[in-house]
């Protein structure tokens, strides 16, 4: 099982991890965090890697779980999606995706964590994992970050628990041992290099730019 925060349209590595687990938990209900992955990504443009940030209303949700967020602009998906095209229009495989990415950017959701999933989902499917998809504010866990982690495991009956390679700084693995589950760390390390749009070639930008480079292929 994993267990991964809310983000905008991610890079292959998130992807890669959900797709090495027999469930993946949305963590909706963690605390939003400015100037992070939640709600903006990069994407290559004809100058190089730039940023697509969703405007998010944060006056007085300082301390706000990212399933409370809401956007502040209704009109960033009209942008984003046009952006998108002077983008890739290039890529060998937009026009592939381009009338669902259409679809999905007009559809006027208000709330952050909605938009994420919505993409997320999406994303799996054009990448052929079949993980099933849960949020953990349907859960109904409180504590501290290590702690509330283990009983997403307990609660889901999970034996092994996967996590990125940030999360070894505060992890209690010793508590997750002493209820038998096992931890494992995955480094992100070994992904294949593809040929993108526009030099030079950068591993972290979001899932989109894969799709559009490579099409089906990234389902391997």
């Amino acid at each position: 099982m994993a267990v991964i925060q809310s983000g905008y349209i991610p890079w292959r590595g998130f992807f890669s991890l959900i797709r090495s687990v027999d469930e993946y938990i949305l963590f909706d209900d963690a605390q939003y965090t400015r100037r992070d992955w939640r709600n903006r990504n990069r994407i290559k443009g004809p100058h190089g890697s730039m940023w697509l940030s969703i405007p998010v209303a944060t006056k007085g949700n300082f301390y706000a779980p990212i399933n409370r967020m809401e956007v502040a602009d209704r009109d960033w998906g009209r942008k984003h999606f046009l952006t998108l095209v002077h983008s890739y229009a290039r890529a060998p495989y937009f026009a592939d995706y381009r009338d669902e990415l259409e679809e999905l950017y007009g559809l006027r959701e208000t709330r952050l964590t909605r938009i994420n999933e919505t993409f997320i989902r999406w994303a799996c499917t054009k990448l052929g994992i079949e993980t099933p998809i849960r949020r953990s504010s349907e859960l109904e866990v409180v504590g501290k970050q290590s702690e509330r982690l283990l009983h997403y495991c307990l609660q889901t009956g999970a034996s092994v628990y996967v996590s990125g390679p940030s999360a070894q700084g505060y992890l209690a693995v010793d508590r997750f041992l002493q209820h038998g589950i096992k931890v494992e760390f995955v480094t992100h390390r070994g992904y294949p290099p593809y040929q993108q749009v526009y030099p030079p070639y950068d591993p972290h930008v979001s899932i989109l730019d894969l799709l559009f480079s490579v099409g089906a292929e990234a389902e391997s």
